[in-house]
């Protein structure tokens, strides 16, 4: 190992290369000094041209930092990723047909790391089956010139599969926090663990250099052994950045590495919104017991509710990122969380989604059609990609959509129980048709999957292929502020209910109390063991 300068491995990387980057999201353990140090490069001289760049989740602030550093004509060949909505210069290059771009599953990419690194064929997975990652609906293009297959559809046994394409690795970008003298990386102050033993592991495999970024350089042998989470035979290049921030907006936060657990009046608190509306109308779907994924967007609103209900210890919220327990966060910091009780690596985290382990999922939606397909992922000139949706929407039990009813310039207004529509969002959500398919309401059908579609104002489920409208807000029209804004009419309940009064209050709404004997069941084996004393 040795110690060297960000410029000093920026100068490393040749013409056509492949970049992988480790991190995630708004600078989570994501090695901005390393990415910086590659822009600087090419806007001195040009070079290196053409690399291709791969990370499974999308990295960047949304302005200019991330991803959005590579985004300079001729940099770039390809771009394959989770999602670009963290970079939306790079999604305008994908946009003005500049780049390849291809945005494939978070947790497809993050196993494929395991695959690359065992030298296996590539990955074979049921996730991303009729979606636009299907090679029958575009195999995960986002550009007219992506014109290579990643993904192909292959048949075993009868039953069809997707097989995700390995690639060769020239050099890897990771970040940690501690460096000993032999290379050995911990990540004591990293709000995620992400891909980073899995990439070094690939690399390594694929003949290339691993470069980690950490904060400090520690003597040999006085790491503890089991803080190390990348060995130091694994490692080529260090280089330190002392000023790193555990996520771009936040310098430090010993909640979110895990360091102490605040009290729950310490969370945030959401204001009475159409957000804390949805919020707080999916956290009633919540069971004592259950293991839910909470999404990126309008989603993360439920894990600051459930601490204002004092909730979170009966239920445990993970994220995609690998935390399980306590309230992931939200805004720029999703992906994460306070007082969680434990974190794993993130295709571990993927493997258990993919097999069905969770229980309930939040997720956003963008635009639904009267099947129940969603799109999240491209829509209205904006390029967004779809991160873990789709490992998590395909394998939970139970799917629960949210979002505002209509978006662009929505605005509400709570009064005495009841929902107030004061300006009306510009863009439909409920439309004929959608750009992408990033959920088929059919294949969940085909599955059994329990499906609803919350907003602000009404509360849908999917039923037998179509939309059933089950409740509304009081003070809502259904003609005026429902229907009048839908491209298609969804079948009405007879038994249309008024959503809860409570949601449009500013006390809490006592969810404990609704918790209370409506737990998720439990394994069948469990009721031969007598009920003693724990």
């Amino acid at each position: 190992m040795r110690i060297v300068t960000a410029a000093e491995v920026a100068g490393l990387l040749q013409d056509g290369d492949t970049l992988l980057i480790g991190g995630s999201g708004a600078g989570h353990a994501v090695p901005e000094a390393l990415i910086e140090a590659v822009e600087t490069r090419f806007l001195a001289d040009g070079t290196p041209e053409r690399i291709t760049a791969v990370h499974p989740v999308g990295l960047g602030d949304r302005t200019f930092r991330g991803a959005s550093r590579l985004a300079h004509k001729g940099l770039l060949k390809r771009v394959v990723c989770g999602t670009l909505v963290d970079s939306p210069p790079l999604a305008q290059l994908a946009l003005n047909d500049e780049i390849e771009a291809y945005t494939l599953p978070q947790g497809a990419l993050s196993q494929l790391m395991r695959e690359i690194a065992a030298g296996r064929p590539g990955l074979v997975t049921h996730v991303g089956l009729h979606t636009f990652v299907d090679p029958r609906l575009g195999g995960g293009r986002q550009s007219p010139r992506s014109k290579e297959d990643l993904v192909k559809l292959i048949e075993i046994e009868g039953k069809s599969w997707l097989f995700y394409k390995p690639f060769n690795i020239d050099m890897v970008f990771l970040r940690g926090t501690t460096a000993d003298e032999d290379g050995n990386i911990s990540m004591e102050q990293e709000a995620i663990f992400g891909d980073m033993l899995s990439m070094a592991q690939a690399t390594r495999r694929c003949g290339g250099l691993v470069v980690a970024q950490v904060k400090r350089i520690a003597k040999r042998g006085t790491l503890p052994a089991k803080s190390v989470k990348i060995p130091g035979m694994l490692v080529d290049l260090v280089v330190v950045e002392p000023h790193q921030p555990v996520t771009y907006q936040t310098q430090h936060d010993f909640a979110y590495t895990g360091e102490l657990r605040i009290p729950l009046d310490a969370f945030p608190t959401l204001a009475l919104t159409e957000r804390k509306i949805i919020a707080r109308r999916c956290a009633m779907e919540l069971r004592t017991g259950a293991i839910c994924n909470v999404g990126s967007g309008i989603c993360t609103g439920i894990g600051l509710v459930a601490a204002e209900e004092n909730i979170l210890h009966s239920i445990v919220l993970t994220n995609e990122q690998g935390l399980i327990g306590g309230a992931p966060a939200a805004g720029l910091d999703a992906g994460a969380a306070r007082n969680y009780s434990a974190i794993v690596d993130q295709p571990y985290q993927f493997d258990f989604y993919d097999g069905g382990g969770l229980d309930i999922a939040f997720l956003s939606a963008v635009e639904i059609d009267a099947e129940g397909n969603v799109n999240i992922s491209r829509f209205a000139d904006k390029i967004v990609g779809v991160g873990g949706f789709i490992n998590i929407s395909q394998n939970a039990k139970k799917m629960v959509f949210g979002g505002t009813f209509t978006a662009g310039g929505l605005k509400v207004r709570c009064e005495d129980g009841e929902l107030r529509i004061l300006q009306e969002g510009g863009h439909r959500k409920f439309v004929s048709s959608l750009q992408q398919t990033s959920y088929s309401g059919p294949f969940a059908n085909e599955r059994g999957q329990t499906t609803l579609f919350v907003t602000e104002r009404a509360v849908f489920r999917a039923l037998h292929g179509a939309l059933e409208l089950m409740e509304i807000a009081p003070g809502i029209d259904l003609e005026r502020d429902v229907l009048a804004h839908m491209a298609f009419r969804p079948q009405i309940s007879p038994d249309l209910k008024t959503m809860d009064a409570r949601l449009f209050r500013e006390e809490p709404m006592n969810l404990q109390e609704a918790l209370d004997g409506q737990s998720w069941p439990s394994h069948p084996r469990l009721s031969l063991l007598g009920k003693g004393e724990r």
